[in-house]
């Protein structure tokens, strides 16, 4: 196991995405925070009130579950129902600016689903990703807007992220 980022590198992270968004995402009104569930949710949190503080408004920010989204959900060899949880989005995301966030970025499989699931809401102006670590790997042609921290990693090596909300410390580890 190594430790990439230990919870103030998680939060200097977080910042610098914030005042990357807040520099590349023009009229504030138009932009809305969207996570996918779940520890891209707890990212999302923590991002929305990063960015609020900066750009010195309320952003809307909801919450994306892709369990019905995925393309593993039918797979032969699961012997699992899937769990869904709600999507909370109390806002139109019509014509809003969504950045979507997620812990990690790697083969663009969960991207896709939460694209796909996004949509079924309605039609965004644009949709934007945002994700704490991109990692090598991907399968489909996705690449995040804004990345904490880009990592080139061995296909047998996984990227785990842990919050305090739902882990009980902030760190992000290889194992």
């Amino acid at each position: 196991m190594e430790v990439l980022l230990n919870s103030d590198k998680i939060a200097g992270c977080i910042t610098a995405l914030a005042d990357d968004i807040a520099s590349r995402t023009g009229k504030v009104d138009t932009i809305a925070i969207i996570g996918i569930r779940s520890r891209g949710e707890i990212l999302a949190m923590r991002l929305c009130d990063k960015l609020n503080k900066i750009l010195k408004t309320e952003i809307p920010c909801g919450t994306l579950d892709i369990t019905l989204y995925r393309d593993d959900i039918n797979e032969p060899q699961g012997d699992s129902q899937p769990f869904v949880r709600s999507t909370e989005i109390g806002f139109d995301i019509g014509e809003k600016v969504i950045i979507l966030v997620d812990d990690v970025l790697h083969t663009g499989r969960s991207t896709r689903a939460a694209m796909d699931a996004l949509i079924a809401f309605g039609r965004p102006k644009a949709i934007r990703l945002a994700v704490l670590v991109e990692r090598t790997g991907r399968e489909l042609p996705i690449t995040a807007d804004f990345a904490g921290l880009k990592i080139d990693l061995p296909v047998d090596k996984s990227v785990q992220v842990n919050f305090v909300e739902s882990d009980e410390q902030d760190r992000v580890i290889v194992i």
